[in-house]
Parts: C-alpha cells; sequence; structure tokens
C-alpha cells in the first residue's frame, strides 16, 4: 500500500525517507484532491493482467515503455537523476507503475508544501498535468517502471517557475474548485 507524507526541509541526501518529525502523514484523500490519482495492481503478471488492459483502454493509454533506473542500466545515469528531482511539470499526465524496486514521488501542495510519495512494486499513480513536482530513487537505488502515454510519448519537463502554461493553469483552476 502506498504511503505519502509531509517532507522535512532537509537537505540531506534526497533518497532518504525526510519524514518530519512527527511524521505528517497524508492520506489517499489527500492526494486525490490534488488531482494524483493510486492505484494498486499485480506487478508480477503485468503483461497479461486484465486489470492493467482496463486501465489503459478506460485512459486512452496507447503507448508504453519499459524502463530501468539503475547506475548500471541508464545511460548518463548522474546526470538523469539530477534532472528527474529538479522540480518541473508536464503539459500531460504522468502515469508510472512501479514493476520492480521502488522510489519516492514529490509533489507539492495546494500551500506549495512538499508531499512524499514512497512507490513500490504495484504502485500505479497518475500525476496530473501542470503539478509541480519531482522523482528520486530511495535508498535501494533501483527502480523499474513502466511509462504510460495517451497518444505518442512527450517526456519534455518544464522546470519551475512554468506559470504561465496552460496546463498550469488549468490545473490551479481545479485546485480552486477543489477547495469549495
Amino acid at each position: 500500500m502506498v504511503e505519502a507524507w509531509y517532507m522535512d526541509e532537509s537537505q540531506e541526501d534526497q533518497r532518504a525517507p525526510h519524514r518530519q518529525r512527527p511524521n505528517r502523514a497524508v492520506s489517499l484523500e489527500q492526494l486525490r484532491r490534488l488531482g494524483v490519482v493510486y492505484r494498486r495492481l499485480d506487478a508480477d503478471n503485468y503483461e497479461t493482467d486484465p486489470c492493467l488492459k482496463e486501465i489503459r483502454r478506460a485512459e486512452n493509454y496507447s503507448w508504453m515503455d519499459i524502463v530501468t533506473i539503475q547506475k548500471d542500466k541508464l545511460p548518463n545515469y548522474e546526470e538523469k537523476i539530477k534532472t528527474f528531482y529538479e522540480e518541473h511539470l508536464h503539459l500531460d499526465d504522468e502515469i508510472r507503475y512501479i514493476l520492480e524496486g521502488s522510489g519516492y514521488f514529490d509533489v507539492r501542495d495546494k500551500d506549495d508544501k512538499w508531499i512524499r510519495i514512497s512507490m513500490e512494486k504495484g504502485d500505479m499513480i497518475t500525476l496530473p498535468a501542470g503539478i509541480y513536482h519531482r522523482f528520486t530513487l530511495d535508498e535501494n537505488n533501483y527502480v523499474k517502471a513502466m511509462r504510460l502515454f495517451v497518444g505518442e510519448p512527450v517526456w519534455t519537463a518544464y522546470n519551475r517557475p512554468a506559470d504561465d502554461f496552460p496546463a498550469r493553469k488549468q490545473y490551479m483552476k481545479f485546485l480552486a474548485e477543489e477547495a469549495h
């Protein structure tokens, strides 16, 4: 089961949990109000999983690939890890399904505070277009993830500040509506 919490302000190793003391847990409902969708799937059978097939059909996820993030498997590993951890947004939803290993997605809440979402095997997350976020491995230094897209894949990240994009404006409108 996914776990999320508000992060501390420490600048130590990004792969550490960075929990506040005392821990301030974040519920799935709180994540949903930020537009973050979580699902739990059977990663051992992802190639034949009828639930994944139905999600792909219902959400029109027509394209997918699998990426392994590990020092000896990913070209330009150190550079990529730094890039993934830069605060950014996308103009499309970001959908990731963890097949092996683990890592963290950090998202900004409505008050611009960081929430860390711990992801492990079987976890699928959809981050809405326009949400500021970042990704890092955890201390295990390994993740194998499926990336899903509607139509042709677009990996363009827009580092903060990127408030003038229509996707960001639409996301901010969504947050305002959720608050009422």
